[in-house]
């Protein structure tokens, strides 16, 4: 006998067609939904059921869980014509996934607790090649019993969970990673051209970057692009500007300075207004060795 809850899963894109993939694989009953029906169709395949829209999710699922593009998605799937809101009754647990704003998403979580739903941020640090492996690191606030009925899940679509807070500490936390992750690659690229600049051999200067006192994670998983210069989109710059564009809005209605966030979307704004906004953000390099007028 099964007694795994029901999920419903919304948005199926590149991060979530492997995450709710992995949850099919798990066990897991799962209803979906997408605004492209054509997307849907590999998940149906590996036996999820096709729903004909958020509500209807909701009226399927216990749990219902969302990955989406942004503000506008999030309100859309949640509160419109036809949202969760529609149908989730309750004791139901709904789980945002998505990088959205704290004031989107403390509307979201107000209009959820009007209706008796448990409303979980859910944001994850990761590329895509994260999702496909199940080694995201997941970034959950709200309710703390609903965090640990829903625990089990969370530990099939990543590597490490943590819960953070009661609101919508989640949102705050995964714009401040991006905001650093985001700076670091602006300062690696003006480094590197730089040094290229100074002559130093490109991927000697990679490596020794790579273990000096400025190595991190993100630097070495980033060495093998850098050294090949392709910049195939694991996160795109334009993606990156999306996210620097929620924290800067946020901030301004918090009323604090964030002048390098400020300064660094310009920068991808100009990666976007050179044709470079669907490179991996990484490749900031490029845009710096235009400005420096140096050919790759």
């Amino acid at each position: 006998m099964n007694t795994k809850p029901n999920l419903g899963w919304i948005g199926v894109g590149k991060m979530g067609f492997p995450m709710a993939t992995h949850l099919l694989r798990a066990g897991y009953q799962l209803a979906v939904y997408d605004i492209e029906p054509a997307a849907m169709q590999a998940l149906t395949e590996q036996g999820a059921t096709a729903a004909a829209s958020p509500a209807e999710v909701a009226d399927q699922a216990d749990i219902i869980i969302s990955m989406i593009p942004d503000d506008a998605a999030l309100e859309a799937v949640a509160a419109g014509p036809q949202g969760i809101f529609e149908n989730a009754g309750q004791d139901r647990i709904y789980i945002d996934m998505s990088t959205v704003s704290p004031a989107t998403s403390a509307r979201i979580g107000e209009a959820a607790e009007n209706k008796g739903v448990q409303f979980l941020r859910a944001p994850v640090s990761g590329s895509t090649e994260s999702a496909v492996n199940a080694t995201l690191t997941i970034l959950v606030s709200g309710p703390e019993d609903a965090f640990d009925r829903c625990r089990a899940i969370f530990e099939k679509l990543g590597q490490k969970v943590f819960h953070v807070g009661p609101g919508d500490q989640a949102r705050y936390l995964k714009l401040l990673i991006n905001m650093m992750v985001g700076i670091t690659s602006a300062m690696t690229a003006e480094a590197l051209t730089f040094g290229k600049r100074g002559g130093i051999d490109w991927d000697q200067m990679i490596d020794l970057i790579n273990n000096s006192v400025v190595a991190s994670p993100l630097i070495g998983f980033k060495v093998q692009l850098l050294k090949e210069r392709e910049f195939a989109p694991m996160f795109t710059a334009t993606q990156m500007a999306k996210d620097f564009d929620l924290a800067l809005d946020t901030a301004r209605e918090m009323d604090i300075p964030i002048p390098l966030t400020a300064l660094t979307r310009q920068l991808y704004g100009a990666m976007k207004a050179t044709g470079k906004g669907e490179l991996d953000y990484f490749g900031m390099v490029a845009l710096m060795e235009e400005m420096a007028g140096i050919k790759s």
